[in-house]
């Protein structure tokens, strides 16, 4: 191989380093879910595709999957399930999550909350409320160590599991924007305290 040729190889590989360290910054990077607490939607070991430019353009919505920096230590990833946006009222009582005062139907957990959360909390400015689907197993913003994510730390939305093979599939959002304002007239509102 002649020089120029060798030349030729390593300007296409230096080409190519940068165009993944774009991609992978600012488009889109793949994580692998460790542990349990997304089942039934994503399990231990698989791997997902996370959109990272969606959020530069629009605000992140009830029920979509998301990869956070967790909050005591940035440098590890989280995955759960946004809940409640800014503004929000959240807590959980009998089993069920509500938001605004709308009992959520959920019917991608695993299985229902075995124990209730609150009082009625507010979701803070600039931050979301995260539970996993898995939620008698998952750790979460009902725990102080993550809390109310602040947008700053959302990295992408998860799109697609796209390993292993026979697991391959778009995420769907469930369409709880929608739950909720169609409930408001329909639902009575119960207590906002817990027990």
């Amino acid at each position: 191989m002649g020089r120029a040729e060798w030349l030729e190889y390593v300007q296409a590989l230096g080409i190519a380093v940068v165009l993944a360290f774009i991609i992978i910054v600012f488009v889109a990077q793949a994580f692998v879910v460790q542990g349990s607490s997304m089942e039934p939607t994503l399990h231990d070991s698989e791997r997902v595709l996370v959109d990272k430019m969606t959020y530069r353009f629009r605000d992140p919505q009830r029920g979509e999957i998301v990869v956070f920096k967790y909050p005591l230590d940035p440098s590890h990833r989280f995955i759960k399930r946004i809940i409640g946006v800014p503004g929000d009222r959240v807590y959980i009582q009998g089993g069920l999550v509500y938001v605004n005062g709308v009992p959520l139907t959920e019917t991608y957990i695993k299985a229902k909350p075995d124990r209730d959360w609150g009082p009625e909390v507010t979701v803070p400015s600039d931050r979301y409320f995260v539970l996993g689907d898995n939620r008698n197993n998952s750790e979460d913003s009902r725990y102080p160590d993550v809390g109310f994510v602040p947008r700053s730390y959302l990295v992408g939305r998860a799109l697609f599991i796209f390993w292993p093979l026979n697991r391959m599939a778009w995420l769907h959002t469930p369409a709880l924007t929608e739950q909720i304002q169609g409930g408001k007239q329909g639902f009575q509102k119960l207590p906002s305290h817990a027990g």
